[in-house]
């Protein structure tokens, strides 16, 4: 059995790069810290490392030790954080991640009718590209992705449920009342415009519609990955953007923002989420995704 306080050493001298940045990082003597990594070494009958003038260089039992130390890690931060809210009658804490439209998207509507089933609960959401957050599931720094599904296989050791699907508009401002109800990107060519930077499924989507256009990709243009940040642009100025219409629902109820129908926009963007595959949900993790089936509009 390994002792939790060696896993937690040999995650500092990774951090540090060296077992005296492992040592600085822990407040510990130098030598202590040497010792650990020695008994887990001798524990498990490997090297761990690789000394170099640069630090350390992680051989591949290091490597693959390395991706199970971060889970435990996460593991046993969680079970502390648990008992703790437990004992004030909160649930959770739960990680989540996901894309700035994915969690939009899905996430609100969640948790409100979580809240209505369970109470208080502690959530933290962070916003990643889709690369960023594969990796994050397989650390165990959270327990679900949105994203945007159905543009390619999630990598391995990763599972992906399609919940939800929302159909691409043009999202432009009241400086462009004149614009139709109805357009084709092959028409739009004199636009300015504010899109996503990310090289993820959802940018890639985007740029399938000017592939379906037989347009190439505009020059006038904002590359900007934060929504509240591209719809107060496209709001307050000539610019148009590409957004799934649940996206701008907030904006387009209010009339400060028009969504007009693509010709191009044949599929619809889905959305869902991604977890790590066969691995169990805290209670909290469970009852969101639950939540987020029964509420499904596929």
């Amino acid at each position: 059995m390994i002792d939790p306080r060696a896993i937690r050493t040999f995650l500092a001298v990774v951090h540090g790069n060296s077992i005296s940045g492992g040592a600085r990082l822990l407040n510990i003597s130098q030598p202590s810290v040497s010792n650990a990594i020695a008994q887990l070494e001798q524990a498990l009958d490997v090297s761990l490392f690789e000394r170099s003038r640069s630090g350390i260089v992680l051989t591949p039992e290091g490597e693959a030790l390395l991706r199970r130390a971060e889970s435990i890690d996460s593991l046993l931060r969680d079970a502390e954080a648990e008992v703790k809210l437990a004992s004030a009658g909160v649930a959770g804490p739960l990680r989540v991640g996901g894309t700035p439209g994915a969690l939009v998207s899905l996430l609100p509507d969640a948790v409100r009718r979580l809240e209505e089933q369970i109470g208080q609960f502690a959530l933290h959401v962070v916003e990643r590209p889709d690369h960023d957050l594969a990796a994050m599931l397989h650390r165990g720094e959270i327990e679900l992705a949105f994203v945007t599904t159905g543009i390619e296989e999630p990598p391995e050791g990763i599972e992906e449920q399609t919940f939800s699907r929302d159909p691409f508009a043009l999202i432009v401002g009241r400086q462009n009342d004149h614009l139709p109800a109805r357009v084709s990107l092959r028409d739009m060519k004199a636009m300015r415009w504010v899109l996503p930077e990310a090289r993820g499924a959802f940018r890639r989507q985007i740029d399938a519609l000017f592939m379906a256009a037989d347009v190439p990709a505009p020059q006038d243009i904002i590359r900007c990955d934060s929504l509240l940040t591209t719809k107060a642009l496209v709001r307050g100025s000539r610019r148009v953007t590409i957004l799934p219409m649940q996206v701008a629902s907030a904006e387009l109820s209010i009339g400060v923002l028009r969504a007009i129908a693509i010709e191009e926009a044949q599929f619809p963007r889905a959305i869902g989420v991604r977890r790590l595959a066969g691995r169990r949900l805290s209670r909290l993790g469970a009852g969101l995704l639950d939540v987020i089936i029964h509420s499904s509009t596929l």
